[in-house]
């Protein structure tokens, strides 16, 4: 599964949990520039995580 924030191609690792917005599944970089944000919970996906280099 591809990261899903526009203009990057790697393999998402992590499914968002947003109160604003529909869940949204990121590689681990963009997982921690969200995660930062007030309310937002990150759960990773299983047997992904393990995956990504």
């Amino acid at each position: 599964m591809q990261c899903g924030e526009d203009d990057c191609e790697k393999r998402a690792a992590v499914e968002l949990h947003v109160p604003w917005r529909e869940n949204l599944v990121v590689c681990p970089a963009h997982a921690r520039a969200w995660a930062q944000r007030d309310g937002v919970v990150p759960v990773p996906i299983e047997g992904e995580a393990d995956r990504w280099p």
